[in-house]
């Protein structure tokens, strides 16, 4: 999402920087520690308990990729282990949106990007890209560019990631509904993704559900929950079926460097230092609150026994994850 990238956007200015900057007491008492580290760790740790449940379970961070090396720099040495642990890699805005929707990511932005996409990619790691723009030239710019790369792209029309564009008719780069009547049963056949994880324009599950299975996209990333319900096993399946009869993945999302209010797990009576891991909140998301992602009680919320959130998407029949807020270590290593 945007303000979700490596640095503080530039039309934010010094005003935002000030508040920032004036309401981070609670991250006084941080211990030293490798931030990067811990994050690579946790990573590494979701990716090992989920394939214990199911070996194949498809693991794909989004942004943060400056922990695929050991000193976070693109010429750096790559970490092995956290390669291991990943199948893909999402990034936003690499074309469009980094500084606004329907706008040109900067060109120094982009590079720095890139030398990062290129070198997962050219370490088995599949590159989900997405952008945000909305006018029909800047999409096709944004499905050809991520194409000649190499990656797997989604251009979306609306930031909130909440409708199903109506542009292009076939999901990219194909031209009608027979070329994707294809088996897709792991990352690397994936051509195209939609990237729809806000199902608040549907009543209800049935609604989401019966527009999503019109769709011949080769993998859905979308919400455990509809509201507070989660989708079922059998719900799940139903969407790994693309409208032509090809089969595709299903993905779903889960946030682990932020809390969300709005989550089976929270207690209302929580608020910033209380419990010790939750931190502030995120002043461009509301509900959002930053979290020590690498204390123990955060995690066993993500990751431990069936009732976690992990437990809860293996248990649903999910694919794989895609996990949110991995550049979460850039917050605590600026503050």
């Amino acid at each position: 999402m945007l303000f979700k990238n490596r640095k503080v956007q530039q039309l934010t200015g010094m005003v935002f920087i000030t508040l920032w900057t004036a309401s981070c007491t609670i991250t006084s008492d941080l211990p030293i520690i490798d931030f990067k580290q811990e994050m690579r760790d946790f990573v590494i740790l979701i990716s090992d308990t989920a394939r214990l449940t199911d070996p194949g379970f498809i693991v794909i961070p989004q942004n943060g990729q400056e922990i695929i090396t050991s000193d976070g720099e693109a010429d750096g040495d790559i970490e092995l282990l956290y390669l291991d642990a990943i199948d893909g890699a999402g990034r936003e805005d690499l074309f469009y949106g980094y500084t606004g929707d329907d706008i040109a990511t900067p060109v120094s932005e982009k590079d720095y990007m890139m030398n990062y996409l290129d070198l997962m990619e050219t370490s088995g790691v599949e590159v989900l890209v997405t952008d945000y723009c909305s006018t029909n030239s800047k999409m096709d710019t944004s499905y050809s560019e991520n194409l000649s790369e190499g990656f797997i792209s989604f251009a979306a029309d609306q930031r909130s990631l909440n409708n199903i564009p109506n542009y292009p008719v076939f999901p990219y780069p194909h031209t009608s509904a027979a070329e994707s009547n294809y088996p897709v049963t792991n990352l690397s056949d994936a051509r195209n993704f939609l990237y729809l994880i806000n199902s608040e324009n549907y009543a209800t599950k049935r609604d989401f559900i019966d527009d999503v299975k019109l769709t011949n996209y080769d993998m859905i990333i979308m919400d455990l929950y509809h509201n507070e319900t989660a989708f079922t096993n059998l719900e799940v399946d139903e969407l790994k079926i693309k409208h032509d009869g090809g089969t595709r993945l299903v993905i779903a999302y889960m946030s682990i460097g932020e809390a969300e209010d709005y989550r089976y797990y929270w207690d209302d009576s929580w608020e910033t230092g209380n419990p010790t891991w939750l931190d502030l909140e995120n002043p461009d998301w509301n509900g959002n609150y930053k979290v020590r992602y690498w204390e123990e009680e955060w995690q066993d919320i993500i990751l431990t026994g069936s009732s976690s959130y992990l437990g809860r998407i293996l248990a649903a029949g999910y694919n794989g994850v895609y996990l949110d807020i991995i550049d979460g270590f850039e917050y605590y290593e600026n503050h």
